[in-house]
């Protein structure tokens, strides 16, 4: 069982997952295939090799963990929290910790092993950010959880292990520290402004324009000023919304064509 453990220093709680070292990726570093794989458990045909999927995108009369799916979610083979269990909080000594609990999925986004989300047709893009809003909206009925994040390595050097096309879920019972200061600093910008920190952000920028990278109806898509890394992008909704799992399909669509024209831009 993994266990989170809160650094009384940094203030920030840390996923310690033993279990996590036992991945084959961790201790060899072959290059990352760019065909079709007989081995790759992500393609079409081995589905035997991946945890049964939670949900996916097949026909109606299509079996369960068989070819023929368009889009499949499965918890990870080796993941950093499990969804079994109680939280167990406790503390020893100084220090505090609970059990692993949370989630640790895998959208596997399609099954062309070659495929990227800025070259995908617009419509396999949004079925991908469908799948996100489904998956986040179910988990939050566990009140065990309190933050989902959706991630996405790509290329060898971010850390995947695969190369065939998928991104991760990982639900937790803290709020990381780094969003707990993003909403204080939209909170307190708010009490002494009367404004939206996120909306004069796009309005200044807009102003500016040097660092704006697209613009749609409904997301404004930038470099932030503070850039921490080269190519570092902002995807700002218009207007702001705080609850991913309430965006309706039309916004999912305009994101999703936005998530697409921004990384064919990369």
């Amino acid at each position: 069982m993994s266990e989170l453990r809160h650094d009384p220093v940094q203030k920030r709680w840390v996923i310690i997952a033993i279990e996590r070292g036992r991945r084959p990726s961790d201790f060899k570093t072959p290059p990352l295939e760019t065909r079709v794989v007989r081995t790759c458990p992500f393609c079409p045909g081995n589905e035997d090799k991946t945890p049964p999927e939670i949900y996916a995108l097949r026909p109606e009369n299509s079996a369960p963990n068989t070819p023929g799916w368009k889009l499949r979610v499965i918890p990870n083979k080796f993941p950093a929290l499990k969804i079994e269990g109680d939280l167990n909080r406790r503390g020893l000594g100084l220090y505090d910790l609970m059990d692993g609990i949370g989630a640790h999925e895998v959208i596997i986004e399609t099954p062309d092993h070659n495929a990227h989300i800025g070259t995908m047709p617009t419509g396999d893009v949004l079925e991908i950010l469908k799948a996100y809003r489904m998956r986040i909206s179910d988990l939050f009925n566990d009140k065990r959880l309190r933050y989902v994040l959706i991630f996405k390595n790509y290329g060898e050097a971010a850390g995947a292990s695969l190369s065939h096309p998928h991104s991760q879920l990982i639900a937790t019972p803290i709020t990381p520290r780094t969003v707990a200061t993003e909403l204080d600093s939209a909170r307190e910008h708010y009490l002494a402004k009367e404004r939206c920190l996120f909306c004069d952000i796009i309005h200044q920028e807009k102003a500016l324009g040097d660092r704006v990278v697209y613009e749609s109806e409904k997301f404004f898509v930038f470099c932030p000023f503070a850039s921490r890394f080269p190519f570092e992008i902002w995807i700002l909704p218009k207007p702001p919304s705080h609850d991913f799992a309430l965006t309706d399909d039309e916004t999912l669509m305009d994101l999703a064509r936005t998530l697409k024209i921004t990384l064919y831009k990369l």
